[in-house]
């Protein structure tokens, strides 16, 4: 019996070379890096909440050695995984060649300790952009609801939106000292949960979204815990109806495992 080769997945965009330029903390919780480097000339940002892959050295090092893309994953010379992650991408400047991420660190998350002690000058490597978020200019309303991981793409969101839309947006944090400040929008009413003791990652997205009302007109932005995003879907598709058209709800990450590629926050 023959057995058909591996499909081979498409290469994604080659890595970039950056630099560390600055580290801000935002809370205890969350840091923005804003990264630089001429091979950032000629990035496409892509539509608004777009990605990019973010590449790190491995713990304990600090050279960093760009990957091969060998058809299904990107492998060290070595064989082994590099340290990827995705990120939304908050902030492109393409005349400063420099570019932000929001970082959430996580307690066991390699790239977050990475992003907890860079430094200028640290060198990284920047791949993307990866799929972003066609606003519809009109639509009388948008639903938005995520966690911590949600809180770059939310924020963009908030500052490209049409201003006369109303803005529903539901955040959940695991510690009241993770809020941030999120920027203003004049049709914006923002609720922050905090995480009740005991239950799962994302529970509050889910019971946010559910008690929301939703208009045949609205349009709902949903991203978070993949076990949360998954409740969120049935929710939307299968007991209320909602035309798949009308949402973008994805899973950033997963509740038990540190990260990997296709994580992202």
């Amino acid at each position: 019996m023959s057995t058909a080769p591996p499909r081979l997945r498409r290469a994604p965009p080659a890595f970039r070379p950056v630099v560390v330029r600055q580290r801000e903390a935002l809370s205890p919780h969350l840091v923005r890096l804003t990264l630089h480097g001429d091979a950032l000339a000629g990035l496409d940002p892509g539509l608004p909440t777009a990605s990019v892959r973010l590449l790190v050295p491995h713990p304990g090092q600090r050279e960093l050695v760009l990957p091969t893309w060998r058809g299904n994953e990107f492998l060290d010379a070595s064989g082994e995984r590099p340290v990827i992650r995705t990120y939304t991408l908050r902030r492109f400047d393409p005349d400063a060649l420099e570019l932000d991420v929001d970082v959430v660190l996580h307690e066991r998350g390699v790239v977050a300790a990475w992003a907890a002690a860079a430094a200028p000058g640290d060198p990284a490597a920047i791949s993307g952009t990866g799929r972003g978020y066609a606003v519809d200019p009109a639509a009388p309303r948008f639903l938005l609801a995520g966690d911590e991981a949600a809180v770059p793409a939310i924020s963009v969101l908030l500052e490209v939106l049409p201003p006369g839309a109303a803005v529903d947006v539901h955040v959940e944090v695991a510690r009241p000292d993770a809020r941030v400040a999120l920027p203003e929008h004049p049709g914006a009413q923002v609720t922050w949960h905090d995480q009740a003791p005991g239950a799962p990652p994302g529970d509050a997205v889910v019971r946010a979204v559910a008690a929301a009302p939703i208009g045949e007109a609205d349009r709902i932005w949903v991203a978070g815990e993949a076990a949360a995003v998954q409740r969120v879907r049935r929710h939307l598709f299968d007991e209320r109806g909602v035309p798949r058209s009308r949402t973008w709800v994805r899973g950033y990450w997963k509740e038990g495992r540190a990260g990997g590629d296709d994580d992202e926050a």
